[in-house]
């Protein structure tokens, strides 16, 4: 399977996505500009205090010692307003923050399974991980700074021009520089940061394989080529780096060299319209502070770009989760309304394969009061989705399916397959067959290239989430156990259940014994009690019964238990799904005895398709795999 990497939102999406998240907070927004508006404006007090004393020599004593009373006065009500202007910026940013990080996790949540495996581990982690840490640094730093910079910029334009209008012009003597270099310096600056982030996504993604793969690692001696690649992903890093600084390096130095000429003209030009009558001498000291005092800000707001060029980058990459492709028509986690306190935004249901995946390992037990899969898989269809996507019935019908992990290869070449509501069909053949593949479309997770897949007379494809839900679950032979307690395993599929219904699910799975001799409170996973592959199976398996769907893939979801076990299992489970529809891909052919039919796959194509004993009797390839099962040549 190519990796394809989650797209990147176009920076004028970026910008309008920033500013509505701005936005949905007028009140805040207004406070803390108008905070950072008086602050400014204290600060404008000793220039002009300044300018009057030189023009106001007569009493010069008294003049001066209250010229500096009022100074000290305005120096320190802008020390009080500019830490109340930051505290309310802090606030209003980690709110605007706290809301963006939720809209994000619902991004991730809804996105298929398919784009998730497609997009590679990488990418997607570094989003969740290095981006947000960026983006965070960002709203806490880079843009309080930026703020404070633009504001007291304006106000002290505006004092320049009361002060003196024709004494404004000066400064624009280094509009031109400015202009050249942002428009060098924006240019290329976007793609550059962007190619930062993308190449700690590489980084990441050769390092969480050579992990998860150490054991193949170090089994096949591939130690030194693991090490070769996470040298060149660490050199093109290291190149990313080393132009986004370059870029730095050029436009820094040039506004550096700005700054001084705005100073220098305001003395000059203000010295001559003095001379002859035009300004007062007071005017020009005080515009000449003025000029003066502008170079902080200024310089504060570019030293800030890099790092908002980088949040920028960031935030273009998580929202670009949202518009990655097949993602969930999850409700948006910004409403237009800001939320009550008491009711954060909450991220929006996950899509169906998600949602299905969450019985093995999609969901944590963090929250299990809302999780991906917290509603039963047989619920009523959502009130939203529209009437005329609603199946028929659920019989599920393929017809005509191909299907491609990479163009030109078909995995799939025609198959066509008919499947009654509640019928139990098995699904066997060699590796490399296409079984897995098949089932991944008949769960609704990938879409096949030609033909069609569908449930009730209506395509899987286009079914809502939520519809799609309520079809058909798939359960792989990847497993696992989330960081928790036993009954939060559980719980995050359905999170009101109670005990009894708990021990019911795992009596079902023969794991009710083990479980409860643990206890429920017991914690699992990570850093706690280790369960062993049989057990981690049979946890996996008493989630999909308390979800209780009313179509199931199995993909060899009992391959980690031993024969005689899983068989137990199996039986275990058809008596407690009976009447439902199942799927069940496997190597173990005991499955595909109990089945209503047999489907063999071969190269892509149903070879064979029928009952247990009619293939048997027929001698062709399944009855070739059932006496090699049984030891007979």
């Amino acid at each position: 399977m190519t990796t394809t990497p989650l797209p990147v939102a176009p920076a004028r999406d970026t910008r309008a996505y920033a500013r509505r998240l701005a936005l949905r907070h007028p009140r805040e927004l207004t406070a803390v500009l108008g905070l950072y508006a008086l602050a400014a404006g204290c600060g404008l007090a000793g220039p002009g205090l300044l300018g009057e004393l030189v023009g106001d020599t007569h009493d010069g004593d008294g003049v001066i010692a209250r010229t500096a009373l009022l100074i000290c006065v305005f120096v320190l009500a802008q020390a009080l307003l500019t830490h109340a202007a930051a505290y309310a910026t802090a606030r209003l940013g980690e709110k605007v923050l706290a809301e963006l990080r939720e809209r994000f996790v619902g991004d991730v949540l809804a996105l298929p399974l398919a784009t998730v495996e497609r997009a590679g581990a990488g990418d997607l982690v570094t989003r969740t991980t290095r981006d947000v840490e960026v983006l965070a640094g960002c709203v806490r730093r880079a843009v309080p700074t930026a703020v404070t910079a633009l504001v007291a910029i304006a106000v002290t334009l505006g004092a320049l021009v009361v002060v003196g209008p024709l004494l404004a012009f000066p400064c624009l003597i280094a509009v031109p520089v400015l202009w050249a270099a942002g428009r060098w310096f924006f240019g290329r600056s976007r793609a550059a940061f962007l190619d930062q982030s993308a190449s700690y996504a590489r980084i990441t993604e050769g390092l969480t394989e050579t992990v998860e793969g150490a054991r193949t690692v170090e089994a096949l001696r591939l130690a030194g080529r693991r090490a070769e690649r996470t040298d060149q992903d660490i050199a093109g890093s290291y190149a990313a780096e080393r132009r986004t600084i370059g870029l730095l390096t050029v436009f820094l130095p040039i506004i550096d060299t700005a700054y001084v000429l705005p100073v220098a003209a305001t003395l000059v030009v203000g010295g001559l319209f003095a001379l002859h009558g035009m300004v007062s001498p007071g005017a020009v000291t005080a515009a000449t502070l003025y000029v003066q005092q502008l170079l902080g800000p200024v310089d504060a707001l570019l030293y800030s770009l890099g790092d908002l060029q980088a949040g920028a980058a960031s935030l273009a990459r998580l929202r670009g989760v949202h518009r990655a492709p097949g993602r969930g028509g999850g409700t948006p986690c910004a409403p237009p309304a800001p939320p009550a306190p008491s009711a954060p935004c909450a991220p929006p249901a996950a899509s169906a394969p998600f949602a299905a995946s969450a019985l093995t390992a999609s969901s944590a037990p963090t929250a299990p009061s809302a999780p991906a899969a917290s509603a039963p898989a047989a619920s009523a269809p959502a009130a939203s989705a529209p009437a005329a996507s609603a199946p028929r019935h659920h019989g599920l019908v393929v017809r005509d399916v191909r299907y491609a992990y990479r163009d030109g290869r078909d995995v799939l070449r025609g198959i066509d397959l008919e499947i009654e509501p509640g019928e139990r069909l098995a699904v066997v053949g060699p590796s490399g067959a296409g079984k897995s593949t098949l089932g991944r479309l008949l769960a609704g997770i990938d879409a096949p290239r030609t033909g069609s897949v569908t449930v009730g007379g209506v395509p899987l494809a286009g079914l809502s989430p939520e519809r799609l839900r309520g079809q058909v679950a798939l359960v792989t032979q990847e497993t696992y156990v989330f960081s928790g307690t036993l009954r939060d395993n559980l719980l995050i599929v359905r999170p009101e259940a109670a005990d009894a219904e708990l021990e019911w699910a795992l009596d079902a799975v023969g794991a009710r014994e083990w479980a409860l001799e643990l206890g429920l409170d017991a914690r699992v996973g990570a850093g706690s009690a280790a369960l062993a592959p049989d057990r981690v199976q049979q946890l996996s398996l008493a989630r999909l019964v308390l979800a209780d769907p009313h179509t199931l893939v199995l993909d060899e979801a009992t391959s980690l238990l031993d024969p005689r076990a899983a068989r137990r299992l199996e039986r275990s489970l058809a008596a407690l799904l009976e009447g439902r529809t199942v799927i069940a891909i496997a190597h173990r052919l005991h499955t595909a005895h109990d089945a209503d039919r047999v489907a063999v796959m071969a190269d892509g194509r149903i070879s064979e398709l029928g009952t247990h004993h009619e293939l048997v009797a027929r001698g062709g390839a399944y009855a070739a795999l059932w006496e090699s099962w049984h030891g007979r040549a």
